[in-house]
């Protein structure tokens, strides 16, 4: 009798033990969260998936859920569905959900928007950055009952579960909520009928803020744009990345979709492209990466610039076509991320362009943890050493991949 009982309770361990998440990368407040697209080597076995996350975090609202998107993008039976269902089942529960979008690229995408806004204590409010600074709403961030926030490269958009290698962060920790929370009631505010008469409220937030977990100690804060609409403007993105860039003393890792000094208008935007260059002046080895949509002119001159100096090097990626055929917008590297040193890091939604600083709504969060340094340098080199990078070399004249449909 007394073996019966113990392989009872073995058995009780175990069935619980199915429940429990996957290993978390970082900490249980603070988590690394991947997509990667499907027949690549690009997945990171210890590192739990968005749609994992993401379903765990809109299943536990019991009050509010607030989603900033640059657009939703659904399809039948693709991954993205269970996750609107998951939104609608939250409403009906009785979670007040509010959603904003971008007015542009809904007229792309208007189907799922326009049913979520028809549901159940569901509110949907577009919002025009291009009227407001003629940029666009290019944010992707929710937070749940002002306890717990994800944000990152991920598009609401079944392509980005599936075909797109993205990276983000979960976090839980009630000032991360407030921090992204004003932001989203910046971009409410902005969205809504009263717009005309909505006034930015300014914070200096009492930064950083500090996590621990067992013996360990993380410092992090939020990042902004677009300078003149955040609360605080020395968390402004771009005063942001080059601080960290400057602190660098022996390596620097950066990966985003697109990397341009080129701005509109026939401007030529420095401040990043000098700060890097101020690095590898100083004996930094900085290794710059980007998708191959960025192969366009002058977009590639620019890279090729960078890949003559001095302890640069510059790779692009090119995801391999899905065994189904062409999926446009996809299969493609859509990150944003920098590790500096061997604790500092940046996680972000905005490429490294004028006009994401300037004029689209983005955001971030800067790291000075030494774990969550060596998770994104381990995903970086994942990328950096596989198959589907190589150098930028300036004597090759490279011929843009097709994008969209």
């Amino acid at each position: 009798m007394k073996s019966l009982k113990w392989i009872f309770v073995l058995c009780v361990v175990m069935g619980f033990a199915a429940y429990l998440p996957a290993q978390i990368a970082g900490f249980k407040n603070f988590e690394i969260v991947e997509s990667a697209p499907v027949e690549t080597t690009l997945d990171n076995p210890d590192v739990r998936n968005a749609h994992e996350v993401w379903l765990e975090m809109i299943g536990r609202a019991k009050r509010n859920l607030d989603l900033e998107e640059y657009y939703v993008s659904n399809e039948p039976n693709e991954p993205l569905e269970d996750i609107i269902k998951a939104v609608i089942e939250a409403g009906k529960r009785g979670v007040k959900v509010r959603i904003i979008s971008d007015a542009g690229m809904h007229k792309t995408y208007p189907e799922t928007l326009d049913m979520l806004g028809k549901q159940t204590n569901i509110q949907v409010r577009l919002i025009d950055y291009r009227k407001i600074s003629d940029g666009i709403e290019h944010a992707k961030y929710f937070i749940v009952d002002g306890e717990e926030v994800f944000l990152g490269s991920q598009n609401f958009d079944w392509r980005a579960l599936k075909h797109i290698y993205e990276l983000g962060v979960h976090i839980t920790d009630q000032r991360a909520a407030k921090a992204l929370g004003d932001i989203f009631e910046i971009d409410w505010g902005l969205s809504g009928p009263d717009a005309q008469e909505f006034k930015i409220h300014q914070e200096q937030y009492q930064i950083p803020y500090i996590l621990t977990e067992g013996d360990e100690t993380l410092k992090y804060y939020p990042t902004f744009s677009p300078k003149g609409f955040i609360p605080d403007e020395s968390l402004w993105d771009e005063k942001q990345l080059v601080g960290l860039i400057d602190k660098a003393k022996v390596e620097i890792y950066f990966h985003v979709l697109t990397y341009s000094p080129a701005a509109s208008r026939r401007e030529y935007y420095e401040v990043l492209d000098n700060a890097l260059r101020r690095a590898a002046a100083r004996g930094v080895k900085v290794h710059v990466m980007a998708a191959d949509w960025s192969k366009r002119k002058p977009t590639i001159d620019y890279l090729k610039s960078l890949a003559v100096i001095p302890n640069i090097e510059v790779k692009l990626s090119t995801i391999p076509e899905w065994s189904g055929g062409f999926v446009p917008y996809a299969r493609v590297d859509h990150s944003k991320f920098l590790v500096v040193d061997d604790h500092l890091s940046w996680i972000g939604t905005a490429n490294w362009e004028k006009s994401y600083f300037y004029n689209a709504r983005n955001v971030g969060v800067v790291v000075d943890n030494a774990t969550v340094n060596k998770i994104l340098k381990k995903i970086y080199l994942n990328n950096w050493n596989s198959s589907y990078s190589y150098l930028v070399k300036p004597e090759i004249e490279y011929t843009p991949p097709k994008i969209g449909g």
